[in-house]
């Protein structure tokens, strides 16, 4: 598939996802969207050999959210509309698979990251951000509630009472205040963003993969999950991560005193 919206990058063993309409501030649209269900199917089938997905932003954004001129003709032309039946059909989904993924994800965000862009940002494992960048639950702006899973995810990573402000008062946050949140985990000067990102990428490719899945699965149903269900659910992952080449690999290497060799596996 061509694409036109985004790029599609493979470093190595690492995927770079771009957002690739600067001129709109990579505003998601429709077509935006096909093409990164695509792309995320090229990533899924090549997880074997793809340790790390990176995603940014071309030009002076990440993501400035969703792109609301495409739906402005339906707005006019239909008596009841379902602003939420693309969240179903499309976001959803690929927040979903962003979520499965079997690999570790680092979102690099190089400038605003609004509405749905911001939830896109927080769908990184490690959320790496541009001294100059900010954030913003837009949504209220225009008449909206939060979504892309921003009612999930705000209030477990901020708290309540910051969550709300963000989402009623539709301010910027600043990339310092994010870090001081802990929203975000890194803020870098803008230059040394991607060289920062594209680093620890290849940090995280060299690591036991196998292992990032379950941690990754073990996380994200932390979530959800009570004390006692999560003890339930280490105790299965353990094994699986106990049964992994890489663990056989880590511990040889402690024992032998020499840096371990991790195939992923």
């Amino acid at each position: 598939m061509n694409y036109v919206c985004i790029k599609l990058e493979f470093d190595g063993n690492i995927a770079i996802l771009t957002l690739n309409q600067p001129e709109a501030l990579n505003a998601v649209s429709f077509e935006m969207l096909g093409e990164l269900a695509d792309a995320m199917e090229q990533i899924e089938s090549r997880e074997d050999e793809i340790r790390c997905l990176v995603i940014t932003g071309a030009g002076r954004g990440f993501c400035s959210g969703a792109d609301v001129t495409g739906i402005r003709s339906s707005m006019i032309t239909e008596d009841e509309r379902d602003i939420g039946e693309p969240l179903e059909t499309q976001y959803n989904p690929l927040f979903l698979r962003l979520r499965d993924l079997g690999m570790p994800i680092i979102t690099a965000v190089n400038g605003p990251a609004a509405g749905v862009g911001m939830s896109l940002a927080l769908m990184g494992d490690l959320v790496l951000a541009a001294r100059s960048c900010y954030f913003l639950q837009a949504f209220s702006r225009i008449g909206l509630i939060p979504d892309g899973g921003a009612t999930y995810l705000l209030p477990r990573l901020v708290g309540r009472a910051r969550a709300m402000e963000l989402s009623l008062l539709a301010e910027k946050l600043p990339a310092e205040t994010a870090l001081q949140w802990g929203l975000i985990n890194r803020v870098y000067e803008d230059e040394q963003l991607m060289p920062e990102a594209i680093k620890m990428a290849k940090r995280l490719s060299g690591g036991p993969t196998a292992t990032y899945r379950l941690l990754r699965k073990a996380y994200w149903q932390s979530l959800e999950n009570s004390y006692r269900e999560q003890l339930d659910l280490e105790r299965i992952l353990q094994r699986d991560a106990g049964r992994t080449e890489d663990f056989v690999e880590g511990v040889l290497a402690f024992l032998e005193r020499r840096p371990a060799q991790f195939r992923g596996k």
